[in-house]
C-alpha cells in the first residue's frame, strides 16, 4: 500500500486555490458551528401495526460499544421503552418475534453518501437519461431498496435532477411509500469546467455565484449542500487530484449554507480540495483520497465536528473487474490511476481510524458496477480494507450514524427513548460481517416502530 500522499504527491499540493499561507490556526480559529436540525419525522404507522413489539429471547448489539448480550427489546408506538432483562406480559396489542436466542438485534444502518436517484446506469451521462416521470419511480424503488436492505438512514449526497430527493423524501415522510429516514441534497454544485457530470450539476463561478446557488437551493428545501470540488479518475479526463474550486468560492458556498442553519457536503478527492474544506468548515468529505500529512492534522482537529464518506466501493469496484462488462477494464483502471487511488485512500483511511476521526461507511451506490442493493459490502471493506474490527465497523454504521443525521440521542442505538428503526438478523454480525449482503438473513426491520418486514413468524 502506498504511504499518506504527500504535499509533493498532489497537483500542487496546497498551492494554489488561494490556500498559501493558511494551516492549522485557521482551522483552530473556525467558528463553532451547530446546523439547525434537519425534518427527519415519518408518519408510516398503520392501522395494522399493534402498539408495542416485544423482541424476545434476542441478542442485542445496542450500539453504545458495550459487547453483544442476552435480553428482551420492547417497542411502544414510535419509541423502544426498555431493554435488556425485564419482566413484560404481552398483551392483545403486542406483537411479539422471539429471537430463540440466536438472532441480533441492532439498529438500522446508515449510508452516509447517498445517491437515491442514481439509476444503475453504466454509463456517467446515463445517470439523467430516464424521463422525469420514470425517474421519479426509479427513485422510490432505490427508497425502498435500501429499507429492504437494513438501511434506515441516508445522507443525501447529491441528486440527479433538483427535486427529486425532495419529493421522495416527503413522500417517504407522509407514509406514501416506504423508505429509511433521509436528508434530501440537490444537484451538486460546480465550477465551469469542474463537472464532472454537467447533466447532474449547477455551475456557480466566484463568490456570488456560489452564494446564490447555494440560497436557490435551499429555497427548493434542502437538508444538505453538496459541492463537486474536484475530478474523479473514473472520467476520461478530469482526474481525482485535479481541484476546480477556490478558497474564497468554498468559503462563500460553506458561508451562506451556515448562514441558513444548512450542512455541506463536498466531492473532495485531492488534498487541496481537502484542505479548502478543512479550512471553511465543510461538514461532510467525502472520499478524501489524496488527503496529505499536514491536512489530516487539520481534520484531526476537527474530529468533533466533521465526518469522512470515503466511498471506496465504487473505486475498488472499478478495478477489481465488477466494471469490464461496461467497458471500464482493470488494466484501463490501474492506467486511470484508480488503483493508485484505491492504495492511497486506503492508507489513509486506517490514519483517521488511528486518529479518531469519524469515518462513516456507504456512498456512491447506484452504478452498473455498484448497483443499489449492493450497500453493505462497505461494511466489510472497513474491516478488510481500513484495518476496523467489526465492532466498530457497526458502530461506524450505527451509533456514528445517528450521530451524522444531527439526532445522536433518537437515532443510531438500541436504547430506550432511541426510535424504533431496528433489524433483527439471522446471527451474530460480529462474526459474519458478510451476513447483510443477504437480505433473506434480515428477519424483521422496523422503523417508527412500523413493520415492514417480518419473517419470525413464517
Amino acid at each position: 500500500m502506498a504511504a499518506i500522499a504527500t504535499k509533493d504527491d498532489t497537483s500542487g499540493g496546497a498551492l494554489g486555490h488561494g490556500l498559501d499561507g493558511y494551516g492549522i490556526a485557521d482551522v483552530k480559529a473556525l467558528p463553532y458551528y451547530k446546523p439547525t436540525p434537519a425534518d427527519i419525522s415519518i408518519s408510516n404507522r398503520t392501522p395494522s401495526d399493534k402498539k408495542k413489539i416485544f423482541f424476545k429471547n434476542v441478542n442485542i448489539f445496542d450500539s453504545t460499544g458495550a459487547d453483544i448480550y442476552p435480553g428482551d427489546v420492547l417497542v411502544e408506538d414510535e419509541h423502544i421503552q426498555k431493554v435488556g432483562k425485564f419482566e413484560f406480559s404481552p398483551d392483545a396489542d403486542t406483537l411479539v418475534i422471539d429471537g430463540h436466542g440466536k438472532k441480533t438485534l441492532l439498529s438500522g444502518l446508515i449510508d452516509s453518501h447517498t445517491h437515491l436517484s442514481w439509476n444503475n446506469s453504466p454509463t456517467l451521462d446515463g445517470l439523467t437519461s430516464l424521463p422525469i416521470e420514470e425517474h421519479v419511480l426509479h427513485t422510490a424503488q432505490s427508497a425502498r431498496t435500501y429499507l429492504d436492505c437494513g438501511y434506515t438512514m441516508c445522507f443525501g449526497a447529491a441528486s440527479a435532477q433538483p427535486r427529486l430527493d425532495l419529493v421522495i423524501k416527503q413522500a417517504i415522510k407522509s407514509g406514501m411509500i416506504p423508505g429509511p429516514r433521509t436528508l434530501a441534497n440537490c444537484q451538486e454544485i460546480t465550477t465551469t469546467g469542474g463537472a464532472i457530470i454537467p447533466s447532474i450539476s449547477k455551475f456557480a463561478d466566484g463568490e456570488d455565484a456560489m452564494r446564490r446557488a447555494v440560497r436557490e437551493f435551499i429555497s427548493l428545501g434542502v437538508d444538505n449542500i453538496k459541492l463537486s470540488m474536484t475530478g474523479d479518475y473514473v472520467h476520461e479526463t478530469m482526474g481525482s487530484e485535479e481541484t476546480y474550486y477556490t478558497l474564497k468560492e468554498t468559503r462563500a458556498a460553506v458561508d451562506e449554507a451556515h448562514n441558513r442553519g444548512k450542512r455541506v457536503c463536498a466531492h473532495a478527492r485531492s488534498a487541496a480540495s481537502v484542505r479548502l474544506c478543512a479550512l471553511t468548515g465543510v461538514d461532510v468529505i467525502y472520499h478524501a483520497s489524496f488527503t496529505d500529512a499536514e491536512t489530516m492534522d487539520m481534520l484531526e482537529e476537527l474530529k468533533d465536528r466533521i465526518f469522512v464518506s470515503p466511498a471506496i466501493n465504487f473505486p475498488l469496484e472499478s478495478c477489481n473487474g465488477a466494471a469490464t462488462p461496461f467497458g471500464l477494464t482493470p488494466e484501463m483502471a490501474a492506467k486511470k490511476g484508480l488503483v493508485k487511488e484505491v492504495e492511497v485512500a486506503c492508507e489513509v483511511m486506517k490514519e483517521m481510524h488511528r486518529r479518531g476521526i469519524r469515518v462513516l461507511p456507504g456512498g456512491d451506490y447506484g452504478f452498473a458496477w455498484a448497483p443499489h442493493g449492493t450497500y453493505a459490502k462497505d461494511l466489510v471493506h472497513f474491516v478488510n480494507l481500513f484495518g476496523y474490527t467489526p465492532k466498530e465497523s457497526l458502530l461506524a454504521a450505527t451509533a456514528l450514524g445517528g450521530e451524522m443525521m444531527g439526532y445522536p440521542e433518537l437515532l443510531g442505538k438500541v436504547q430506550p427513548g432511541y426510535y424504533a428503526d431496528v433489524i433483527l438478523v439471522d446471527g451474530n454480525p460480529l462474526e459474519e460481517m458478510e451476513l447483510f449482503q443477504d437480505t433473506s438473513r434480515l428477519h424483521a426491520i422496523v422503523i417508527n416502530g412500523h413493520v415492514h418486514k417480518n419473517v419470525t413468524a413464517a
